[in-house]
């Protein structure tokens, strides 16, 4: 093999720091050689300014600085090293050296990468031939001591270096050793994959080098189209102020031109009078007066004081007062204009909601986005919402900032029909608005009346509460002069009946399907039973002493009322640790039903004839309904339960009804078609469906 292959390389042997050949070269971990003495030079630059790592001039990769202040350790790259030798025949930098071919001390011209040898330029053809014809490679010698006859044959594994025979038996014996052939063939491999996964890497770096460029374009065109928008609109502020301009010129002009008429009209006027007195006094004044003849005095005396007070009375020579004028400005053409810079992406934005009722307080999302579909937040972005009822007025709402990315908007209909809802982000209005919301006029009714009163099955004596089970739908009944519960299915069919040693306070169902039960034995003691499937565990608890009502919040901690010291008692789901122990301030009445919404606690107080509520410290917070029988008064008020529009059920026991509440105690609506004493209610919470219990004919009422 000639010299000159090689030789179209030189490019390869250069130093892209120093630009030239190089001289001792190593290579970076990102496989770019160098010369020592360039990166050398390298080193001690950056450590004059602080720093403790070098980039490769070539890619930019990041290299630290060794202590020593010299990159000597770095690897040589061998095929670089022979290139350089090449360059060196080439340039005549080379001196005349024994022809590894014929022996000779000839003039080397050529070398073999193959054998890595020098040869003469007369055996150069011959052994370039040889190689071009054979398939077999010249085998490479061993450079350690007393090896040089030895071959490289094998490649030892756990030293990761090529060895001859001698080797593998003195400095590598019990390593791993693997043939030369087949190691280059699995190394082969593992570069071939190392490749491909950099080749397809560069693949995504191209595809996001496009989505970039493209990203930039858009972003180009957009501020562009901005800077448009800014200059046609301040281009046309000014177009409408010197239009405004000149209509106040064109003003001014009018005015100006109308008082010249009136002071011009003035000045003749005056000019007039003042010539007639002038040629009065001018005649008799040089006539008759300097004359001062007797005769003609008296004769024309008569004449001459009647035209002086002809002229007197005739003269009106008033001065013309201007009008008072003024220029002022109440409002200035302010630009009222910004630049936002944001990710959110208008045309991917999100309004989530969903149909309301009407009196209800209901909310809707609306999420931001950028232009990848992701929600984003971003604190200068500026939501806009309004909301119109089908009669086109503005319903009123309420924004609120998650900061996540999310904004919460409420409000409360108080019409039916379709609202159409408009939101605005950043000045541009969503693709999905006008968003529609269905507003319904929701209303109990009747549905149907299971019960009566006795002690055979589906009788009852006292119904003091009801539970439904939202996984089963199963209704249970304290039927508490019975000492017994009744289990019934959803349409009002009696199923089984539980026998109790003890009076049914109140019943409580878990997620689970469990039924917590308050029993009071013969002592009037109070006992919580749980019953499963077929089953029951009594549990006994040294703070229950007179408990009264039972209901369990959606985190599983009972709550109970016990009317020996007034309080609301909270425990935890296992009824072990009593959590909390509160009570309504000046105030000296039972509590009768205690349950827990929102953060909030509603206690129903009959002998206060009110609801207070608590916050979820148990902190007193207001009163829902007084004494009375107007809408929203209460007697009695006993039974209490949510449904899932979030309205608050009171039972309202003297006055014969049910009443409906938003949460923060404004009244709703009242359940038609029933006029019975309701003292205990339970809503299903899958269909809503609700349930009454009637101590007045020992039923149930089911309303839909």
């Amino acid at each position: 093999m000639d010299v000159q292959q090689p030789v179209k390389t030189k490019k390869e042997a250069e130093c892209p720091l120093c630009a030239n050949t190089l001289n001792n070269p190593k290579t970076l971990p990102c496989l770019h050689s160098f010369c020592l003495g360039c990166l050398d030079k390298q080193a001690n630059l950056a450590r004059r300014q602080r720093q403790q790592a070098i980039k490769c001039p070539v890619c930019q990769a990041s290299l630290q600085i060794p202590k020593t202040d010299t990159f000597a350790k770095l690897p040589s790259p061998a095929i670089l090293s022979r290139l350089v030798n090449v360059l060196a025949l080439e340039d005549g930098t080379e001196q005349s050296q024994k022809c590894s071919r014929c022996g000779k001390n000839n003039l080397l011209t050529s070398y073999c990468l193959v054998c890595h040898s020098f040869v003469c330029e007369s055996c150069s053809h011959s052994h370039q031939c040889r190689n071009a014809t054979t398939n077999d490679e010249r085998p490479v010698m061993c450079s350690q001591q007393n090896h040089e006859d030895q071959s490289l044959e094998f490649y030892c594994e756990d030293c990761d270096v090529l060895i001859c025979p001698k080797c593998s038996l003195v400095s590598h014996n019990c390593h791993s050793i693997t043939d030369l052939q087949k190691a280059a063939q699995e190394r082969t491999m593992q570069m071939e994959v190392a490749v491909a996964k950099v080749r397809a890497e560069i693949l995504v770096i191209e595809n996001k080098i496009k989505k970039q460029t493209e990203l930039k374009n858009k972003s180009e065109t957009v501020i562009m189209n901005a800077k448009k928008k800014m200059n046609d609109t301040v281009e046309e502020s000014v177009r409408y102020l010197r239009e405004h301009q000149k209509q106040m010129n064109d003003k001014f002009r009018g005015i100006d031109e109308a008082e010249r008429r009136q002071h011009a009209v003035r000045l003749e006027d005056m000019e007039r009078i003042a010539t007639e007195l002038k040629s009065f006094v001018k005649d008799v004044g040089q006539g008759i007066l300097q004359r001062n003849i007797s005769a003609e005095i008296l004769q024309t005396n008569p004449m001459i004081v009647g035209r002086c007070d002809e002229l007197l009375n005739a003269t009106k020579a008033n001065l013309y007062m201007s009008p008072y004028l003024n220029y002022f400005v109440e409002n200035k053409c302010d630009l009222l204009d910004q630049i936002l810079v944001t990710k959110t992406d208008p045309s991917m934005c999100l309004i989530e909601g969903h149909d309301s009722l009407i009196g209800i307080e209901s909310e809707f999302v609306v999420v931001t986005r950028d232009s990848e579909g992701l929600q984003c937040y971003q604190q200068n972005d500026q939501v806009k919402v309004e909301m119109l009822t089908p009669e086109g007025d503005h319903l009123r709402t309420e924004l609120k900032d998650s900061r996540d990315g999310k904004y919460t908007v409420t409000y409360t209909p108080q019409y039916a029909g379709q609202h159409r809802l408009e939101v605005q982000v950043n000045k541009q209005l969503l693709t999905v608005s006008p968003f529609v919301v269905e507003v319904c006029d929701h209303h109990y009714q009747f549905g149907l009346k299971f019960g009566s009163t006795g002690n055979r099955e589906g009788e009852f004596h006292l119904i003091c509460d009801i539970a439904v089970c939202d996984k089963t739908g199963t209704i249970a009944v304290a039927d508490h002069g019975n000492k017994r519960i009744q289990l019934f299915s959803s349409d009002g069919k009696f199923q089984r009946q539980v026998e109790l040693d003890g009076k049914p306070f109140s019943l409580a169902s878990t997620d689970c399907g469990n039924l917590l039960t308050l029993v009071a034995d013969s002592n009037m003691k109070s006992r919580l039973f749980i019953e499963g499937d077929h089953f029951i565990k009594r549990i006994n608890s040294q703070h229950l002493r007179k408990s009264h009502r039972l209901s369990i919040a959606s985190d599983g901690r009972l709550i109970i009322t016990d009317t020996a010291d007034h309080k609301i008692k909270v425990f935890s789901p296992d009824e072990n640790n009593l959590l909390q122990s509160f009570f309504a301030p000046n105030c000296d009445k039972d509590p009768e039903c205690a349950i827990y919404h929102q953060n909030k606690f509603y206690v129903s107080y009959p002998g206060a004839h009110c609801v207070k509520v608590f916050n979820e410290t148990g902190m007193y917070l207001h009163d829902i309904g007084c004494k009375g029988a107007k809408d929203g008064q209460f007697n009695c008020p006993r039974g209490l339960v949510i449904d899932k529009y979030n309205r608050l059920i009171v039972c309202d026991v003297r006055n014969r009804r049910l009443q409906l509440f938003t949460l923060s105690g404004k009244f709703l609506d009242k359940v038609q078609a029933y006029n019975g004493i309701p003292m205990v209610a339970a809503i299903n919470k899958n269909d809503n469906n609700l349930f009454l219990g009637d101590n007045g004919s020992n039923s149930i009422y089911v309303f839909h």
